[in-house]
């Protein structure tokens, strides 16, 4: 499944974006049950309108997502309510737009490293973001006026399903329900000139995430998709994610030893070569600029820049 959060008349919901459009999850769930008042407590409780709330309803939740999506195409609810909703007719937001986490990944790109002057990393290195630096796809980056070398990052994200505490790495692909396109925008100047890179890295607006959540049965093996970014139409990144340093699975295991892992909680886990502070002239992202990032099987993830 492609699961998205969206918004419709003001209230948010979660979604299955499917070829025809997108699918109302717990609408579509309780006309499955039969549309009694039981059916839409039922659905309301196994796929509340939250993507943290549904993810921690686990593998039932993803059930009934399961059986909504199979029964929604073109039917109306019980209630009237429309079940299947185009694009163009809803907001899509950020997947997990309040994750519980945002656990990001430096230098884990073997290119990305050398470009950087770096050495390889001896284990993976860490920071984080705020849930308010998350926008969906279509909503704007914003150029905050304290930095004048805002950059760009294509990144492979997941999305922890089931929680736990020292995964073992055998068993760490197990925790992830999904993937997702992320770009790590990051203020350089605020980044470098003191090392701390907090500072650089959260900013409102700087983590686009999207289109959707793509289920992990979808995806297959993660270390072996296609990631590139056009910035304004131009390829200014493009690599695989077989050259990841520390792969999903090791990442997983890692943080695990050091934080409790909770579902909805996102990891970013790094960008390949191709940076606008590594380019020769720089390169930053200017009022104006349409940044893309595109994933094998995950899609593309688009975000116009303005000025703050």
């Amino acid at each position: 499944m492609k699961l998205v959060s969206f918004r419709q008349d003001g209230r948010q919901q979660v979604g299955a974006l499917v070829e025809q459009g997108i699918v109302a999850l717990q609408a579509a769930y309780a006309a499955v049950l039969g549309g009694s008042d039981g059916a839409y407590r039922k659905a309301e409780a196994l796929i509340p309108n939250d993507m943290v709330l549904f993810l921690q309803g686990g593998g039932d939740a993803l059930q009934a997502a399961k059986e909504a999506v199979a029964y929604a195409g073109g039917k109306v609810g019980p209630r009237g309510e429309r079940l299947l909703w185009q694009q163009e007719d809803v907001e899509l937001l950020a997947p997990v737009p309040r994750p519980t986490k945002v656990i990001c990944i430096g230098l884990n790109y073997k290119d990305h490293a050398k470009e950087s002057g770096a050495e390889l990393p001896v284990e993976p290195v860490l920071f984080s973001k705020y849930a308010t630096a998350v926008i969906g796809p279509g909503q704007a980056i914003r150029l905050p006026e304290m930095s004048k070398e805002v950059d760009y990052e294509a990144e492979l994200a997941f999305v922890i399903g089931t929680g736990g505490k020292d995964i073992p790495v055998e068993k760490a692909l197990d925790h992830v329900v999904g993937y997702t396109c992320l770009n790590d925008v990051s203020a350089r100047d605020l980044q470098f000139r003191d090392g701390q890179w907090m500072k650089g890295k959260t900013p409102d607006t700087f983590a686009p995430m999207g289109p959707a959540l793509v289920t992990a049965d979808e995806v297959g093996d993660p270390g072996k998709l296609a990631i590139k970014l056009e910035l304004n139409g131009k390829v200014m990144q493009s690599s695989s994610t077989d050259q990841l340093i520390f792969p999903v699975p090791e990442l997983v295991a890692f943080l695990s030893r050091l934080i409790t892992l909770e579902p909805g909680d996102v990891v970013a886990t790094g960008t390949p070569s191709g940076v606008g502070f590594a380019r020769k002239p720089p390169v930053f992202l200017k009022e104006g600029d349409t940044v893309t990032v595109e994933i094998e099987k995950l899609g593309r993830l688009t975000n116009p820049v303005v000025a703050d």
